[in-house]
This record gives C-alpha cells, sequence and structure tokens, in this order.
C-alpha cells in the first residue's frame, strides 16, 4: 500500500472502505493528483457516514447497550456515551467540551446519555490537549480567619459564572507552603491567581509572570505587565472610625494596631495618627498586636496596666476588637459605658458579640469577584496590562460605642 493509504487509515480508523473504492485506488491511482483527489473523496464520504450515523443510529442504540452491560464499579467512558447516545465519540466531545456546532437533536441525546450514565469529563485530558487548563487560583494566609470565607465566595462565584473553577492555596504564613502552592499553581497551568495574602515574595510574582500567568494581589503588588492590585482604603475607614468617636465626645483614644510588618496595618496606623492630630489630639495611646483574639486581649491587658483606662479603643481588625472585649469584661469594665470599641473589616461575627460590635466594613465578597474580574480584564487586554482598583470602606454603628461618661 502506498504512504497515501497508510496516512488515510491511519487517520480515520473506524472508516471502512468499501471493495469498489480500494479496486479503484489500487488499479487506478498512480499520480500524486490523483491520490490527493482521492484523499478528499474519502474524507467527504466519512463526512456523509458520520451523519448518516447520527442520524439513524438512535432507533438501534437500545439494542447496542443491552450487548455491553456495565457494573457499578466501572468507570463511563466517553466510548460508553457514544455507544449509549448512538454517535461517534468525537460527536460526544464536541458536545462536552462545546468546540464544535451540532445539531440540536444530537446535542440533546448525548446530553441525555451523559446525565442517564452520570458521565464525568476529564479535566486532566483536556488540560493536556488544550495545554491550558479551566482553574483560577486562589491564595489566602488564614483560611480559619473570618476575614477570608466571603471573599473565597466571592472569587469563586465569579468564576463559576464564566464555567471556571478555583485552585484554593491556604499559606498560613508559612513560606514553604505558599512556594508549593505556587508551584502547584503553575504545574496546574492557572490562567490567572488571586493573592489575597498580606505576604508574598516578589519572586513568586515573578515565577508567575515568567509563565504568562495574570496575577492580582491584595494591598501588595504594584500594576504592570501580568500584575494588578486591588488597594482598600484603609485611611478613610480609620478616619470614619475616628470622626464617629470624637462626634460622640471621645478625646482619650487608644489604637491597637496589626503588625507593623505589614503593609496594610501600617497603613491604619498611620492613618490613625493623622486622623488624631487633625483634631489636636496625641496618638501615643498605640499598642502594636497580631491581629487575633488572643493578642488583642494581651494588648488591652497592657493599655489597662498604664493607669487609667481609654474612654474608646480602636482595634486594626475585629478578631483584636472582640479580644479586646474580653479583657475589658475581665476587668470589670462595661461595654459601651466605660469604654466604647471598634473594629476593622465587618466580619460575620462582629454583628453577634455583646454588645454588637461597631466596626468599619470591607467588602469582601466585592473584593473577591474584583479579584477575579482583575484577572480577566488582564488576559483581555492589550499587552496584558494590570491596573489598580480602590475598595472603600464604611461605617457600621452598632451597640459597643456611646458618648464617654461625664
Amino acid at each position: 500500500m502506498s504512504r497515501t493509504f497508510l496516512r488515510l487509515r491511519k487517520r480515520l480508523p473506524d472508516f471502512f472502505l468499501t471493495a469498489a473504492m480500494l479496486e479503484i485506488y489500487y488499479f487506478r491511482v498512480r499520480d500524486r493528483h490523483a491520490q490527493s483527489t482521492f484523499e478528499k473523496f474519502v474524507e467527504a464520504a466519512l463526512c456523509r457516514h458520520f451523519e448518516w450515523r447520527d442520524k439513524h443510529a438512535a432507533t438501534t442504540a437500545p439494542e447496542r447497550n443491552k450487548t455491553k452491560p456495565r457494573g457499578a464499579h466501572m468507570a463511563v467512558t466517553m466510548k460508553d456515551v457514544a455507544e449509549r447516545a448512538g454517535v461517534s465519540t468525537t460527536t460526544v466531545s464536541h458536545v462536552v467540551n462545546k468546540t464544535r456546532r451540532v445539531s440540536p437533536e444530537t446535542r440533546k441525546r448525548v446530553r441525555q446519555a451523559v446525565r442517564e450514565m452520570r458521565f464525568y469529563k476529564d479535566a486532566l485530558a483536556g488540560r493536556l490537549g488544550s495545554g491550558q487548563s479551566h482553574f483560577y487560583g486562589l491564595i489566602v494566609s488564614d483560611i480559619t480567619n473570618p476575614f477570608f470565607p466571603e471573599l473565597i465566595n466571592g472569587f469563586e462565584s465569579a468564576a463559576l459564572q464564566g464555567r471556571f473553577e478555583t485552585l484554593l492555596c491556604n499559606t498560613s504564613y508559612d513560606s514553604r507552603r505558599t512556594a508549593a502552592g505556587v508551584k502547584m499553581m503553575i504545574g496546574n497551568k492557572v490562567r490567572g491567581v488571586a493573592v489575597m495574602t498580606s505576604e508574598f515574595a516578589d519572586h513568586l510574582t515573578q515565577d508567575f509572570t515568567a509563565n504568562h500567568i495574570a496575577v492580582v494581589s491584595l494591598d501588595l503588588g504594584t500594576p504592570g505587565l501580568y500584575t494588578a492590585n486591588i488597594r482598600v482604603d484603609y485611611a478613610r475607614g480609620i478616619r470614619q472610625a475616628i470622626d464617629h468617636l470624637y462626634g460622640l465626645g471621645h478625646r482619650d483614644i487608644a489604637f491597637i494596631s496589626g503588625p507593623q510588618k505589614l503593609r496594610s496595618a501600617k497603613i491604619r496606623s498611620e492613618g490613625f495618627a493623622s486622623a488624631l492630630q487633625s483634631y489636636g489630639l496625641n496618638p501615643e495611646r498605640t499598642l502594636e498586636s497580631d491581629h487575633r483574639v488572643e493578642g488583642g486581649m494581651l494588648a488591652a491587658h497592657a493599655l489597662l496596666g498604664q493607669g487609667k483606662a481609654p474612654t474608646a479603643i480602636l482595634c486594626s481588625n475585629d478578631l483584636t476588637a472582640i479580644g479586646a472585649m474580653r479583657a475589658l469584661c475581665e476587668a470589670g469594665l462595661r461595654i459601651p459605658d466605660d469604654v466604647s470599641v471598634v473594629g476593622f473589616d465587618d466580619i460575620y461575627f462582629a454583628g453577634i458579640t455583646a454588645p454588637p460590635l461597631t466596626t468599619i466594613s470591607v467588602p469582601r465578597d466585592r473584593v473577591g469577584r474584583l479579584a477575579f474580574g482583575a484577572l480577566q480584564s488582564i488576559q483581555r487586554s492589550k499587552g496584558n496590562q494590570g491596573r489598580e482598583y480602590l475598595v472603600e470602606t464604611e461605617l457600621v454603628v452598632r451597640k459597643s460605642t456611646a458618648p464617654p461618661r461625664r
């Protein structure tokens, strides 16, 4: 047999060449032009064959299915779905992966077979075939922190709306886990990554961008090639809290900050000092903590140990505020009668503390959705350039603040 015939047989392994076609090929086809014409003829015949097969196979599919029972323990393959629907595996692939237009009747038959047989497509095979996955990465620093669930939900919801999936990495503030997560995401060929952590090494961002993976950061990155940044207006939020407390009559206001190595915590500390100074007040009653409940308790006890208790305490996040409230209660002080307390973030628990916590709200669900949108914007833009997005805060007044005692 000639190379042309062998190539045809390799390309069209499931096509039956009739005896008449073989006879024409062996005895009539000798030159290249004729061979090319013959090849086109076979391919056209193949198309007609599958069209006829898709149209008429529905009536014979049940009989074929009876001859090949499957045990519940066996995985259903695309070939099994094709047999049930009476179509080719190629047609099933096009319907499942939405890679080519298929007639409504055939598509309906294939989808019915998929449902009946509980078939799940092989995402790994699709990734190997296309060179790119349907995954977007999301990196958070502490999944046990109530700040993150709403953010994760917002990001994942936006991804699902675009028919994409989310790979989640929780670093737990561990650099080795962070590096392992980056390696995992690059290996899985994610389309983009949202780095929603308070710390992230520059070289890890560079590892993503070197692989043409878009990155959006939370108060960390600088917009550029394959990079975007979401900036929360922490200074505005701190100012809103100070305006509220000053308006109630407070002049002795303390601040429990977050770790000053974190950019976001440092911005809040600077915002506190600036806001107090604008009212002619001294911001000297400031203690650094760790953004955790236990740290808030320790910091509040330290403030009380300085002598006279402040009339109000502003905290860098809600977990710190919850810890401070507990310490105040243990010291026999009433909130807000003796000391007013304000948090930052507006996590779920802020609304159910006793009393409910006045706080600065950061719209975390919106941050998650914005992060996903920023990644897609980079991919769609000319030159893959990212930009900065601003998220504003809002004051939420509850029962933990009141005018100071005269």
